[in-house]
């Protein structure tokens, strides 16, 4: 693929992933692009931050999703390790067992897969996860591979987290919706100040060690409070 058809295919999917407002499909859209624009690339996978652990999302294959379970059994592996503090790996062979001499060769084994390459996704200072490329053959992915994978990785970052904020914002917002209308019925119930029927939400919150929105869905739900409360 020559530098014009490239980058006018990358702009394409820069612009589909950039236009989602659902996680899981510019996941997705970042997995697939990878393939289409990195020509050695067979399987590829993305994996996002859920409070600070990795959290394997969208695969291109079948084969990934053991590989990231995999990791986690192990305790080592790109997402697990690696990637947390470097910006970006590539391993040309895993079954050498250099950096990870366990899971290397047995993901080698189960997928096929001989080379790796890795990208920590990050706006700023704050990563949202990892791009994972996987090529069939050793040492598959030459310089100029590299660097536009990179590219390819920065783009997917900023449309990620783009995403992620917008995903955030609106579980915000009906959490401050359904919160609210739990307060409303406790009022109407109980002959509650606002202030009241909002302290008694957070106080069965605490109290139980559940999250404020449960108890105020179950309000909600159900016109009262807690059985156990």
């Amino acid at each position: 693929m020559d530098s014009l058809d490239f980058n006018g295919r990358l702009a394409d999917a820069a612009r589909a992933m950039s236009g989602s407002r659902d996680s899981g499909e510019t996941l997705q859209q970042i997995a697939e692009a990878a393939v289409d624009l990195i020509g050695p690339c067979d399987i590829a996978g993305v994996c996002v931050l859920r409070d600070g652990e990795h959290d394997s999302c969208a695969h291109t294959h079948s084969h990934l999703q053991p590989l990231d379970d995999l990791q986690r059994e192990l305790g080592e592996g790109p997402s697990v390790s690696t990637l947390t503090t470097r910006d970006v790996i590539y391993v040309p062979d895993l079954t050498d067992r250099d950096p990870w001499p366990a899971w290397g060769p047995a993901a080698a084994e189960r997928s096929g897969m001989r080379s790796y390459l890795g990208y920590r996704l990050f706006t700023d200072t704050s990563s949202v996860g990892t791009l994972n490329l996987y090529a069939s053959g050793p040492d598959a992915f030459s310089a100029q591979d590299r660097l536009d994978a990179m590219v390819l990785a920065a783009h997917a970052a900023v449309a990620l987290s783009s995403t992620v904020r917008h995903e955030q914002m609106h579980t915000a917002l009906s959490s401050r919706q359904l919160i609210g209308e739990a307060t409303g019925i406790l009022r109407a119930r109980f002959d509650l100040t606002s202030e009241q029927a909002f302290n008694v939400l957070k106080r069965i919150s605490s109290h139980h060690n559940v999250k404020l929105f449960s108890v105020a869905e179950h309000v909600v739900s159900t016109g009262s409070l807690p059985p156990e409360a």
